[in-house]
């Protein structure tokens, strides 16, 4: 048979369509692959954010992953970060807690709970460490407890004081601020929780801890403490209610001249004390998370608080870290709202309130550092507007070009006339370190409108001069300071007046003398 010459044609194509029905179904597999990869990639995108890169550069260092798993280095890195990190927070909580603590402390050493008044019969004086004490009143401090039961308070007439728990939160005032008016009264000081018959005739209170703070001012009558001290010791009164028909005799300890510290501490010993409180007292009086915080770095109620090595390192820095946060927050505070007037160094005792509260219910974290870091003693009648009442605390410790005030400096201060006070006011000196009056070779570093020496200017105006030594002329005007030191001040009005109020009368400024 003849053959054509188009057989190889058909041969070629015949092995082409084989060769393509060969390679089909391996295209099928590449596309159905390349299908399912992009079925995998649709159903696994997440928003951004949500997952982490196995790398990643952090303030504490590089954190490792195995997608999304932490490596152990990064576990240890992680954790020693939390517990600094809560350890520091616990610290800023836990001051006012550790403040009432140490100053229960100081005041059982001049006598026990209830029936001892620790009275500075003649002033508080720099020999005192105590936060941001004053010269110009009498002092009665006494701590109150009411583990065995209701205590009765018979308040003398004519005090100004208030009643704080072991949290440092106000419960009530005594005296002129409080419900007896100044007249003097029966207080009755229940214990948490408690459900007994209440008697007539009492102005109740109902703290949410134990332990109470009762501190309140008598005042000097023509510049003499003689009568205030002797009203208090003829009419004040502490005992259990069941102790009414045989009422237990009161000690009066005069603190006046004896060297003593008031301030509690800032290093490990902090955190012994907060311990010691939390064992203490129940838990309802503070809040959740804040106990929760201290439950955190091993302080829970009805455990032993014991830190392994690793913790006690913790701690101690935190504590230290912790001391310099509320310094800081308290001489370089950065909220605007801290201050009286705008463009002054004149700063609020309170701001966000006797609560420290932004808005209600909001606490406000840096006022409650810088107050209790620096203050003692929360009250209304502090912050709220009670015209001829009560006492006002503007205070400065910068001059008014911004700059820290220096024990080794000359300043002047400027009083316009009219001050506006029911009562007095007082100028009153404190050291940076203790917070405490600064101690020099004067007995009291004030300046009060109480002293007849001070030189009062043609217009009625005075000048206060701080400095090493005094200027000529105003040695009765001048508080002394001393070099290498950084001090602060307050300036006090009892009795504050509208004009204080509405803003129409205001201090001057520190200014830089030489």
């Amino acid at each position: 048979m003849k053959r054509t010459r188009i057989a190889p044609f058909f041969a070629m194509a015949a092995l082409i369509g084989f060769v393509s029905s060969c390679k089909e179904p391996v295209n099928n597999a590449v596309e159905a692959k390349k299908a399912e990869e992009v079925k995998y990639k649709m159903t696994t995108e997440v928003a951004p954010g949500v997952m982490v890169p196995d790398k990643i550069e952090s303030s504490i260092g590089t954190l490792n992953l195995n997608y999304g798993y932490p490596e152990d280095e990064t576990v240890e890195k992680i954790y020693d970060n939390l517990d600094r990190s809560r350890a520091l927070q616990a610290y800023l909580l836990g001051f006012p807690i550790v403040n009432q603590a140490g100053m229960r402390a100081t005041l059982n050493e001049f006598g026990p709970s209830n029936y001892t008044d620790v009275i500075w019969e003649d002033l508080v004086d720099s020999k005192t460490v105590e936060l941001t004490a004053n010269d110009n009143t009498i002092y009665s401090f006494i701590w109150l407890d009411t583990h065995k039961g209701p205590l009765v308070v018979e308040i003398p007439p004519m005090v100004l004081g208030l009643i704080d728990d072991f949290w440092y939160k106000w419960v009530a005032d005594v005296g002129i601020t409080g419900p007896d008016k100044g007249k003097g009264g029966k207080y009755l000081i229940l214990p948490p929780g408690y459900d007994g018959k209440i008697p007539d005739g009492y102005f109740v209170v109902r703290p949410s801890t134990y332990g109470t703070w009762m501190p309140f001012r008598s005042f000097l009558v023509d510049g003499s403490t003689k009568p205030g001290v002797e009203s208090v010791k003829k009419h004040l009164k502490i005992y259990h209610l069941n102790e009414q028909e045989n009422p237990p005799e009161m000690k009066f300890a005069n603190a006046s001249g004896v060297p003593k510290t008031f301030v509690p501490p800032g290093d490990y010993a902090f955190w012994e004390l907060l311990n010691q409180v939390i064992q203490e007292e129940p838990s309802e009086g503070s809040d959740p998370t804040t106990l929760g915080l201290f439950a955190s770095i091993g302080i829970e109620k009805g455990k032993p608080f014991a830190p392994d090595a690793r913790m006690k390192e913790i701690l101690t820095d935190a504590a230290n870290i912790g001391a310099v946060t509320a310094r800081t927050i308290a001489y370089k505070i950065r909220d605007k709202n801290a201050y009286y007037f705008p463009n002054s160094i004149w700063r609020l005792p309170f701001f966000g309130g006797y609560k420290f509260e932004v808005s209600p219910g909001v606490s406000n974290l840096d006022g409650a550092v810088f107050f209790y870091y620096l203050a003692t003693g929360v009250t209304p009648a502090m912050t709220e507007k009670m015209v001829g009442k009560g006492s006002q605390y503007p205070w400065a410790c910068m001059d008014k070009d911004g700059n820290r005030l220096q024990g080794g400096k000359n300043y002047k201060l400027h009083i316009p006339p009219n001050v506006p006070v029911k009562d007095f006011w007082s100028v009153i000196v404190y050291d940076n370190q203790t917070r405490s009056m600064v101690q020099t070779d004067q007995q009291f570093p004030s300046i009060s409108s109480q002293n007849k020496d001070v030189k009062v200017n043609a217009d009625g105006s005075v000048d206060v001069y701080f400095g090493p030594e005094p200027p000529a002329g105003f040695e009765n005007n001048w508080v002394q300071t001393i070099p290498g030191k950084g001090w602060f001040m307050i300036f006090r009005l009892y009795g504050p007046l509208e004009a204080w109020f509405d803003g129409s009368w205001r201090p001057g400024e520190i200014e830089l003398v030489n």
